[in-house]
């Protein structure tokens, strides 16, 4: 009887699976039946047109042979938009998916940032997440032009592999339709990243400075790491352990403006929130110890032991020196406006101004690299993409985008310290890779 059920339950599976997979081949067989009369229509329409447009011509009727050739312009002109919008919606697809995962990636890297400073602190669950939706304008921006690069790769190298390239060249279409695809989606990627990194990035960055002062204020022991060194304006604190609100073997060198070095050393204090205006927190240090020293007369010092001491830490040395607004915290009209202040006044150093200068080119350059990198992955796929093209457009395109980000780190960091001009440290490696796409196109027709 068992044996009997199970066959009987057996039969039954399969004798629906039969009838769905009927079911299905019946669907795709009329779906492709009514494509096919589609394109059988579409030609034969073409092939009338043609034959009236050599009529045309033999019997010398100009009317006649315009009317067909706009007939013929329209027919190709469908065609190849059918094959854009094509493009398009599979370098849409692997964009996305790509996009995702930069997403992930700099939102984890952002997410371990926040857990060394403010979520090892018992900082409260609602500010954290405020700090997090403050920094995904950033992360987005960031994101954007890497995604293209990796997902117009991975896209162009499957159509490599999978002959639909060979199949569009063989209908006669040309590679700057194709092209023209890659080229419109990478500007209005670029677009879209740019609205980000020029609106919604200074924003968030004012909001996310706002609230960190906010939560260091309320909780000042956030600034103080174990066993670690915090360089402040004019002093250094040297600290040992925290453990909550209490340090121990902390070590304070501040410098005064005639020339005396002092020092200030406790065995353990107690971290408290000052009430004073501008005093961020205060250190009660217990059995502290004071040394002056007078760097015209080294042999000479002076040493204060006491009970108790009381220092207070005011805001401009932990938080700011400044009092105006960051290029971070600018659209590209506050800063074009700003630098050319600058420039009239003549009253900022060079430094500075080419601090400006670089982060104005920043605004642009970053975002549009996403059109740069389209330009570069449409040759490099095609070229390199015959065999195994989404794996090789996977591996090419993290490879360059790594040198790409440590390309923008290091004219970051000759802009700011080296003083190099701001436009060619942040457009040389966008313009480098322009060049390199250039140029394999070229190769690519000459092929």
């Amino acid at each position: 009887m068992l044996a009997k059920k199970v066959f009987e339950f057996v039969y039954n599976k399969i004798d629906s699976t039969i009838v769905f997979a009927r079911k299905q081949i019946a669907f795709c067989f009329l779906f492709f039946k009514r494509k096919f009369k589609k394109l059988k229509r579409f030609e034969l329409q073409r092939k009338i047109y043609t034959v009236g447009f050599s009529i045309g011509r033999k019997t010398n009727c100009v009317r006649m042979q315009v009317f067909f050739a706009k007939k013929i312009f329209k027919l190709n002109f469908v065609k190849s938009n059918i094959l854009v919008r094509y493009i398009a919606k599979e370098l849409l697809l692997y964009f996305l998916i790509c996009f995702v995962f930069f997403f992930v990636v700099f939102f984890v890297n952002q997410i371990l940032l926040l857990a060394e400073t403010i979520l090892k602190k018992r900082v409260p669950v609602n500010s954290v997440l405020k700090l997090i939706l403050y920094c995904l304008p950033n992360v987005i921006s960031q994101s954007a032009p890497f995604a293209t690069l990796v997902g117009f790769l991975m896209c162009l190298g499957r159509l490599v592999t999978d002959n639909e390239i060979l199949i569009f060249r063989a209908s006669g279409q040309r590679y700057s339709l194709i092209l023209k695809s890659v080229l419109v989606m990478g500007l209005l990627i670029s677009v879209f990243s740019f609205i980000m990194n020029d609106y919604f990035l200074p924003i968030g960055t004012l909001k996310y400075n706002r609230l960190f002062k906010q939560i260091i204020v309320s909780n000042p022991a956030i600034e103080l790491e174990s066993k670690s060194i915090k360089r402040m304006n004019d002093s250094t604190l040297v600290i040992g352990n925290v453990n909550k609100n209490n340090v121990s073997d902390i070590v304070l060198f501040d410098s005064e403006k005639n020339g005396v070095q002092r020092i200030i050393m406790a065995e353990n204090s107690d971290v408290k929130k000052s009430s004073a205006p501008g005093v961020i927190m205060q250190l009660d240090m217990n059995s502290p110890v004071v040394l002056s020293l007078d760097k015209s007369e080294v042999k000479n010092y002076e040493s204060i032991s006491a009970e108790k001491l009381r220092l207070n830490i005011f805001e401009d040395s932990i938080i700011s020196s400044s009092n105006g607004t960051s290029p971070r915290e600018m659209t590209s009209w506050d800063l074009i406006k700003r630098i050319k202040k600058m420039k009239q006044e003549n009253s900022s150093t060079k430094k500075r101004l080419n601090t400006f200068i670089l982060e104005c080119n920043k605004k642009f350059s970053v975002p549009f690299g996403s059109f740069f990198f389209a330009l570069l992955a449409f040759p490099l796929a095609l070229i390199f993409g015959k065999k195994d093209g989404q794996t090789l457009g996977l591996i090419f395109g993290i490879i360059l985008s790594v040198l790409y980000w440590s390309a923008t780190i290091i004219g970051q960091m000759f802009g700011i310290r080296g003083g190099y001009n701001g436009f060619w440290m942040m457009w040389t490696p966008n313009f480098v890779i322009g060049i390199l796409g250039i140029i394999l196109y070229i190769r690519l027709k000459k092929k």
